[in-house]
């Protein structure tokens, strides 16, 4: 039997709760760093996750080939290596901040597979509304260059997870992001270990920290595989910079953070170019379906 062809929205809506889950999530996160730092935090959220998702998903009883695995391999420390320079970054970085530029990434990738002049119209409107969302007209004080070096490289993981992630679009999403999120798993416990210790065995932390990994990791990952096996890699990478502004939207209703004039703006550039995508992308051939 064979699994029916998804709904034409339902991919996209899959991105835009996925994208809610990982910004409530992180905003978790961050009030875990006086406890155990961002070290911690991102063993938290990674490795918690993938215990999650093992016990879930069950991988094991699936059959890999040497390619798949290795596939696999690839797309987990990309995972890791998002999530540890990402949470890295925000130690000495704003959020926003971190956001768009760690967006860098994904709308780099977003340009290479532009193939027509209105999608370089789209990506550019991303970019200006990204723009108005760093503040620095009279920020007061220069970003740390650590901080945003970190944030950089966060993009460049992004943009390989986005490709890596693509090509395993053959393999259920769920025993994808297991298996993925196992291996992220193995970069990032280390330096949790190292830095946090015996703190991360605490039981009201390690609560908490089972909160961030559900919202912040198995929630938005499993999401995200699922759109990516239908949604064009070009119109998903332009789609991901909506992501600072499901962000702002989530400080508005959690945190109260009222927006400013400039930052209204930047979210409507940003929701824009978001659409605009969508409607001048041509539907994408059907995905193989994958047997029950």
């Amino acid at each position: 039997m064979r699994h029916a062809p998804p709904a034409p929205v339902l991919p996209y809506v899959a991105l835009v709760v996925g994208m809610l889950s990982l910004s409530i999530g992180t905003t978790f996160a961050k009030g875990l760093f006086p406890a155990v730092g961002a070290e911690g935090a991102t063993a938290y959220r990674v490795g918690l996750a993938a215990i999650l998702l093992l016990l879930v998903w069950r991988p094991w009883r699936m059959r890999f080939s040497r390619a798949d695995l290795a596939g696999l391999a690839l797309y987990g420390a990309a995972i890791g290596g998002l999530n540890l320079c990402f949470y890295l970054s925000l130690k000495t970085i704003p959020l926003g901040v971190a956001f768009a530029i760690e967006f860098a990434g994904p709308l780099s990738l977003a340009l290479i597979y532009s193939r027509k002049l209105i999608h370089f119209v789209w990506v550019g409107l991303a970019v200006l509304g990204l723009g108005l969302l760093l503040p620095l007209p009279g920020a007061g004080q220069a970003l740390d260059p650590v901080g945003v070096a970190l944030a950089a490289v966060a993009g460049v993981f992004w943009a390989l997870y986005i490709v890596f992630g693509k090509r395993l679009s053959h393999i259920h999403p769920g025993p994808s992001v297991a298996m993925g999120m196992s291996v992220a798993a193995l970069v990032v416990l280390p330096f949790g270990v190292a830095h946090a210790g015996a703190a991360l065995l605490s039981p009201s932390i390690l609560l908490a920290g089972l909160a961030v990994a559900v919202a912040s990791s198995a929630i938005p990952y499993s999401l995200d595989l699922y759109a990516m096996r239908h949604i064009p890699k070009r119109t998903f990478g332009v789609l991901l910079s909506a992501e600072p502004a499901v962000g702002a939207v989530a400080g508005l209703l959690l945190l109260h953070e009222h927006l400013s004039g400039q930052q209204a703006l930047a979210i409507a550039a940003i929701v824009a170019a978001s659409a605009g995508a969508v409607l001048t992308t041509r539907q994408p051939v059907p995905t193989p379906t994958l047997p029950e």
